[in-house]
C-alpha cells in the first residue's frame, strides 16, 4: 500500500488544529449576529486558546492519531464522540471558570458552547471518514485500471458482510464482490455495504452460467457439508475457483480467524450443522483448573489444548513423549495466549515413577488422556508396544489420578474398542475399563469418550492420499466396500469437552459421527478436490484388507442402549460393561507378565478372553510383512 494513501497522523493532527480554531470562530459566528462579532472577538480568541490546549491533548488520549482513518468503522465513529465530548466538556469547564472569574465578558454566549460540541463532532469525525473514503474512491480507481476478478459471495449473514467489507478495502486481493446468494427469503433483493442478495444457493449454476464471475466465497462458517458440496461441485463443472471460511469448530477451537479465507477442503465436504448447547459449562468445568494433556504432540492432544486454552485454565501442563511435538504446541500456544502458565513435560507414560513426580509436582484437577498408539497394523505387528503403551500406560495415569485427587479425568477411546477384530481395538477397550473401573471403585468423576476416525491426523488416510494424488498416483484403498466414521478434529475435541463438562462418573459417551463414509468415496473427493478426474487422471487400486481391520466399525456393542444427553450430539452408553476389579487386576498383571515375555500367542488368547466380542486371532507370518502397514482408513 503507498504511504499517500496512508495520511499520516501529523498531517491529521495539523488538520486537527485547523479544524479547532474554525470550529470555535464557527460557533460564535453561528450564535452572534454580524455586529456582535468584533466586541466577543476577544471571547472567541480565548476560547481557540483553551480549545488548543484541551482538545488536542484529549484526542491524544483517547488514540486519535495512533489509528489508520482509511479503515474507519464504526467503532472509531463512538470513539470520535466520546473523545470530542470529553474534549468540549472540559474546554466549556475552563470557559465557565473564566467567565466566572471575570477574565471574560460575563455576557459571553454560553450556547457557544454546545454549538462548539456540535462543530467539533461533524469536522473531526467528518475529516476522519472523508479520508477513508477518499481511500476507497482510490481503490476503485486501482481497481478499475487493474481489471479487478469478480467475486460472488454464498452467504449473506455477519460472515459474509465481514468478507464483503473486507474487498471492498484497498487490498492485494483485487476483488470486486457482485452478489450475494442466501436462502433466507428475508434477505432477497436487500443490500448489504451496497451488494445485492440476488438469489437463493440454487440459482448458483444459473448466475454462473449467464453473469461473469471470477471466483466463489463461500461465507458461512456453520454451513453443512451438503452444501459446501453443491457450490464446490458446481465451480468444479464451470472451472470457477471458489474458497471457504473456516468452519464453526475451526473458529470455536481458536486455531483460525474468521478473515481467513482458503481452498475448499475434504473436511468442509463433510461438514456437519453446528449445534452448540452449553459452552458456559465448559467453561465451568476448566476456567481456573490446572489441566494436564498426555499426547499434548498429537493430533486430537494439540486441538484439546489449544481448546482448554480459550477456556482460561489457572495452567495447562503439555505432557508427551516427543519433544519436537511438544515444542511446536509449546510456542503456538505461548504466541496466542501470552498469560496463560505453560508446563511442557516430556516424558512417557509408561513411566510409573515418573508419572507419580509429575502429579505430585504439578497436582492437576483435570485430565485428558489422549496418548496411544493408534496403527493398527503396526499394533498387530507389535502388541508388546500395544500394550505397554495403551494398557499399562493407562492403568499408571489412572493410578496416578486417583492418588492425587484428580477431580475429572476423560479418556479418549475409538470406535475400533467395540467388538474389537485388532490388538490395537481390543487394548483401548481394556483402556476404557480401567478408567471404569477406577471410577465405580473411587466414586471419581471418570469417563471415558469414543468417537470414529478424525480427519487430516498425522499418519491418517488424508494426508496420504493427498500424497499419491500428488505423486500422480495411483490412489490406494483396501476395499471398494470399506466405510468408516470421520469427523474434523475441532468438531471431536469440541464435543469431548462438551461431555466432560456432564459427566458424574463412570460413563462412556459416544459422539454422534453421523453417516458412515465410503474410503473410496473419500478417495474420488480428494482427487476431484485437486482438480483432476478420479480414474481418469489418477488410478485407484485395491490393495486388500490388512491385518485386524473390519468393512465397518461400530460405535457401541449391540446388546448396549444409548441414553440422550443434553447435548444433541453426544449419548450414553447404558450400564457399559466391565470386569470385577479382582479379575482386571489379575488381567493387566498377566498381561504385563506376557509382554515381557512377547508371548503373542498367549496374549491374543487372553484379551480375546476379556473383552465382549472380540475376534482378535495371531497374526500369521504372511499378515505381518511390511507392505501391509501401509495406509490408514
Amino acid at each position: 500500500m503507498s504511504s499517500r494513501r496512508h495520511i499520516r497522523n501529523r498531517v491529521v493532527l495539523i488538520g486537527d488544529l485547523a479544524l479547532i480554531t474554525v470550529s470555535v470562530l464557527g460557533s460564535f459566528a453561528l450564535r452572534l449576529d454580524v455586529s456582535q462579532l468584533p466586541f466577543y472577538f476577544p471571547a472567541a480568541l480565548m476560547m481557540c486558546a483553551v480549545a488548543l490546549l484541551i482538545k488536542v491533548p484529549v484526542y491524544f488520549y483517547f488514540g486519535l492519531y495512533r489509528r489508520l482513518w482509511i479503515y474507519a468503522s464504526t467503532s472509531e465513529l463512538r470513539l470520535i464522540t466520546v473523545a470530542v465530548t470529553a474534549a468540549s466538556v472540559l474546554t466549556s469547564g475552563v470557559m465557565l471558570l473564566l467567565i466566572s472569574a471575570g477574565i471574560l465578558q460575563p455576557g459571553m454566549p454560553r450556547s457557544a458552547l454546545g454549538i462548539d460540541w456540535l462543530l467539533s463532532l461533524v469536522l473531526i469525525g467528518g475529516s476522519r471518514f472523508a479520508l477513508r473514503i477518499l481511500a476507497e474512491q482510490h481503490s476503485v480507481t486501482v481497481r478499475h485500471n487493474a481489471k479487478p476478478k469478480r467475486a460472488l459471495i454464498i452467504g449473506a449473514g455477519d460472515a459474509g458482510a465481514l468478507v464483503v467489507r473486507e474487498l471492498q478495502r484497498p487490498s492485494q486481493l483485487n476483488l470486486v464482490p457482485i452478489g450475494f446468494l442466501d436462502d433466507d427469503p428475508a434477505k432477497q433483493n436487500h443490500q448489504i455495504y451496497g451488494v445485492s442478495v440476488i438469489g437463493k444457493v440454487n440459482r448458483l449454476a444459473d448466475i454462473l452460467d449467464n453473469q461473469q464471475v471470477d471466483e466463489v466465497i463461500i461465507a458461512i462458517p456453520s454451513a453443512p457439508g451438503s452444501i459446501i458440496r453443491l457450490v464446490n461441485d458446481e465451480c468444479r463443472k464451470k472451472g470457477i475457483p471458489s474458497r471457504t471460511m473456516p468452519g464453526i469448530y475451526e473458529l470455536l477451537g481458536g486455531k483460525v480467524s474468521v478473515n481467513r479465507l482458503r481452498e475448499v477442503d475434504i473436511t468442509d465436504l463433510l461438514r456437519r450443522e453446528h449445534v452448540r448447547v452449553n459452552d458456559e459449562k465448559v467453561g465451568q468445568a476448566l476456567e481456573g483448573k490446572r489441566v494436564l494433556v498426555t499426547g499434548a504432540g498429537g493430533s486430537i492432544g494439540r486441538e484439546l489444548s489449544r481448546q482448554i486454552a480459550r477456556r482460561s485454565p489457572a495452567e495447562l501442563v503439555l505432557l508427551g513423549h516427543g519433544e519436537n511435538s511438544i515444542f511446536e504446541i509449546l510456542l503456538e500456544l505461548q504466541g496466542n495466549y501470552p498469560g496463560l502458565k505453560l508446563i511442557p513435560v516430556i516424558a512417557d507414560i509408561r513411566n510409573a515413577q515418573r508419572l507419580e513426580s509429575i502429579f505430585a509436582k504439578h497436582q492437576p484437577q483435570v485430565v485428558f488422556h489422549a496418548a496411544a498408539h493408534k496403527h493398527v497394523p503396526l499394533m498387530e505387528a507389535n502388541p508388546v508396544e500395544a500394550i505397554s503403551n495403551n494398557v499399562l500406560g493407562t492403568r499408571n495415569l489412572v493410578n496416578a489420578a486417583v492418588a492425587h485427587n484428580v477431580e475429572r479425568f476423560v479418556l479418549i477411546s475409538t470406535d475400533k474398542a467395540v467388538r474389537p477384530s485388532s490388538i490395537y481395538g481390543a487394548t483401548k477397550r481394556l483402556a476404557e475399563m480401567i478408567v471404569l473401573d477406577a471410577a465405580r471403585a473411587h466414586n471419581r468423576a471418570f469417563t471415558v469418550v469414543r468417537f470414529g476416525n478424525v480427519l487430516g491426523s498425522r499418519g491418517s488416510i488424508i494426508p496420504i492420499f493427498k500424497n499419491q494424488i500428488a505423486n500422480g498416483g495411483p490412489v490406494t484403498v483396501t476395499h471398494p466396500d470399506m466405510v468408516r466414521f470421520f469427523m474434523t478434529i475441532p468438531e471431536a475435541v469440541y464435543l469431548v469437552l462438551q461431555a466432560a463438562s456432564m459427566q458424574g462418573g463412570g460413563e462412556v459417551f459416544v459422539l454422534n459421527m453421523g453417516e458412515p463414509v465410503r474410503i473410496l468415496d473419500l478417495a474420488e473427493d480428494l482427487i476431484k478436490l485437486s482438480g483432476l478426474e478420479p480414474h481418469k487422471d489418477i488410478e485407484i487400486t485395491f490393495t486388500g484388507i490388512r491385518p485386524g481391520e473390519k468393512l465397518a466399525e461400530e460405535l457401541w456393542d449391540s446388546d448396549s442402549a444409548l441414553k440422550p444427553t443434553p447435548h444433541p450430539d453426544i449419548s450414553r452408553l447404558d450400564e457399559p460393561s466391565t470386569l470385577p476389579t479382582s479379575k482386571l487386576i489379575q488381567a493387566v498383571e498377566r498381561l504385563t507378565t506376557l509382554s515381557l515375555s512377547d508371548d503373542r500367542a498367549a496374549i491374543t488368547a487372553l484379551l480375546a478372553s476379556l473383552i465382549p466380542g472380540c475376534s482378535i486371532t495371531e497374526p500369521q507370518p504372511s499378515e505381518t510383512h511390511p507392505s501391509s502397514f501401509l495406509l490408514h482408513p
